[in-house]
């Protein structure tokens, strides 16, 4: 019932458009910014962060938003990030999860790292299908978002030597739970993943760099690689 609570407090639009902006952003958001970036008054937006608090869905705190300490500095206002509680509904009740960890255990204790990786890697390029490979980074982005990994660019548009010096990288790992406690075995996946998904000569190319908090791959133009 929790889940399905917490997920029910999305269904009101200007609630919504608040978590949306606030989980994308990949830091904390004071209610000011939420408010303009959702296009309503502030003391809306602090009443429906506050519900989203209660929900679950994100969490609150407090610091100076000038980012000055000691006298006059001002008073520390209320921030809210996303919550790191993961939510999931399925009607009848589902428990993939416990699948997922069983067979990821296995696979593990069996030694099974090049068979899974070479089966998600037939994956990645059943997903990419007859499509040409991604052309470039802003494309790149499209699809990782339509799989769930919240990809944002990073980096400067270019270097003096006119290559492309961004890389994407992703704030979400769709297979985190899971992640957390078999990390080589499905880090390894999800680059095969990827790297079926975005192909093996295409313009982009994924490879592994883990970072905390984020997902254990980044993406890159080809001849930015290394």
């Amino acid at each position: 019932m929790e889940d399905i609570e917490a997920i029910a407090a999305l269904q009101d639009p200007v609630r919504r458009r608040l978590y949306e902006y606030v989980v994308g952003q990949g830091r904390e958001v004071g209610r000011n910014e939420a408010a303009e970036a959702a296009g309503v008054a502030r003391t809306l937006a602090a009443h429906h962060l506050d519900r989203l608090v209660e929900a679950g869905l994100l969490e609150a705190g407090s610091r100076r938003l000038t980012g000055r300490s000691g006298p006059g500095a001002g008073r520390p206002a209320k921030v809210y990030t996303r919550a790191g509680t993961e939510w999931a509904v399925s009607l009848p009740a589902r428990d993939y999860r416990t699948a997922a960890d069983l067979l990821a255990e296995a696979a593990e204790e069996a030694g099974l790292d090049a068979t899974l990786c070479a089966a998600a890697r037939r994956r990645g390029e059943a997903l990419r299908g007859s499509a040409a490979p991604c052309a470039d980074l802003e494309e790149a982005v499209e699809v990782l978002a339509a799989r769930g990994y919240e990809p944002h660019i990073e980096g400067a548009e270019e270097t003096a030597a006119g290559a492309d010096a961004r890389v994407v990288r992703m704030r979400n790992c769709p297979f985190h739970a899971v992640a957390e406690r078999f990390p080589p075995l499905v880090c390894g996946m999800n680059l095969a993943l990827l790297e079926g998904l975005f192909g093996a000569d295409g313009p982009v190319q994924a490879r592994m760099d883990a970072r905390p908090g984020e997902c254990c791959v980044m993406v890159t133009s080809k001849n930015n690689s290394h």
